[in-house]
């Protein structure tokens, strides 16, 4: 056990071995069965949000259509596995190359333009993703949006929610490994050398066409894994779920947890859509109060950018090098007073 607390991928599996667990505590009565919807949300947003660090975080481009392509990707699965019925392998790979193609796309068109009219730019994509969401009534359903189902492996298991919840737990942990292994490779060099300066990565011969492209697929292919989540977990989708507020909360994710981190992300995902559900709602009176959730994420921004703008992930280890200097200071400090009684005996 030690051995794997002193490894990365060990310390990611442990994780994703306590999340599979979730509904284990269901049964035991120790969560509930909203918990754990709820728990399920922070997966997939999570997901999400790690695709948009490593283009924010590592990389310095900045994109306000997360959620449009996370539509995508759940309106492309939705229509192939309940109208077509595809295998949901099948579907998922499908939609996920769909939303990867269009960040492709962006990624070209960052070359001319970046800071606020790339996010501007990416934000106009995503508003045209959400009108096609409510005129393609025929693969979307429109305004009555559209249903979905758990997921179906190799046309043979059909998984419930439980077991989802543990598919997702598992794709996260695929999804930090993966990242973990793609930022600390010659790639995530690159893009964090381009994202200090681009004049400088050019100097370096870094070729940013390359770096954009990869960085806008990632997170693209990212969000519409989580949009395949979110369909097959909450099984439905209506195209106001797909708005500005929600790409906003996904950034307030990464700022929250921690830019260029992976486990930032998770944090701030169960920060942002986890603690509103789980304890302001449930608080008395306070819990009534209509957009609490946002009142709530923004004065935590703010907290956070004017106090702690690392990111809420580097807490612990803050909390532990203090009471190390404490504890520090107060063994100096006996120690003295010590040396001070045998001088004067």
């Amino acid at each position: 056990m030690k051995k794997m607390m002193n490894s990365i991928y060990g310390k990611y599996i442990l994780f994703g071995i306590l999340l599979c667990l979730t509904p284990v505590f269901q049964s035991l009565g120790l969560l509930s069965s909203s918990a754990v919807t709820v728990l399920g949300t922070v997966i997939f947003y999570a997901i999400v949000g790690i695709g948009l660090n490593v283009l924010l975080g590592y990389s310095g481009l900045i994109s306000l259509g997360t959620a449009g392509f996370m539509g995508l990707g759940a309106y492309i699965s939705a229509y192939l596995t309940s109208d077509m019925k595809f295998p949901f392998i099948l579907s998922l790979v499908i939609s996920v190359t769909i939303p990867l193609l269009i960040g492709l796309i962006i990624g070209l068109v960052s070359l001319r333009i970046e800071g606020y009219y790339l996010a501007i730019a990416t934000l106009g994509i995503a508003e045209i993703f959400r009108q096609v969401f409510v005129e393609l009534e025929v693969i979307t359903g429109g305004f009555s949006g559209k249903s979905a189902s758990y997921p179906k492996l190799f046309n043979l298991i059909r998984l419930d929610r439980e077991l989802t919840f543990v598919l997702m737990s598992v794709i996260l942990v695929c999804v930090m490994v993966l990242t973990y292994n793609f930022i600390n490779s010659a790639t995530g060099r690159a893009l964090l050398t381009m994202r200090g300066s681009e004049a400088a990565a050019q100097a370096m011969g870094i070729n940013l066409l390359k770096y954009k492209l990869t960085a806008f697929a990632v997170a693209t292919l990212y969000a519409g894994l989580g949009g395949v989540l979110y369909v097959h977990f909450i099984r439905f989708a209506y195209p106001a779920t797909w708005s500005l507020t929600l790409s906003l909360q996904i950034l307030a994710v990464i700022v929250i947890g921690g830019m260029r981190t992976i486990s930032g992300p998770i944090v701030g995902s169960f920060i942002v859509f986890g603690i509103p559900e789980l304890v302001l709602k449930q608080l008395p009176v306070i819990g009534n109060i209509d957009g609490l959730s946002f009142i709530f994420t923004g004065i935590l921004i703010i907290g956070v950018v004017l106090f702690y703008p690392n990111g809420l992930i580097y807490l612990g280890n803050d909390l532990k090098k203090m009471l190390r200097k404490k504890k520090s200071a107060n063994s100096t400090l006996q120690n003295n007073e010590e040396g001070k009684v045998n001088q004067n005996g």
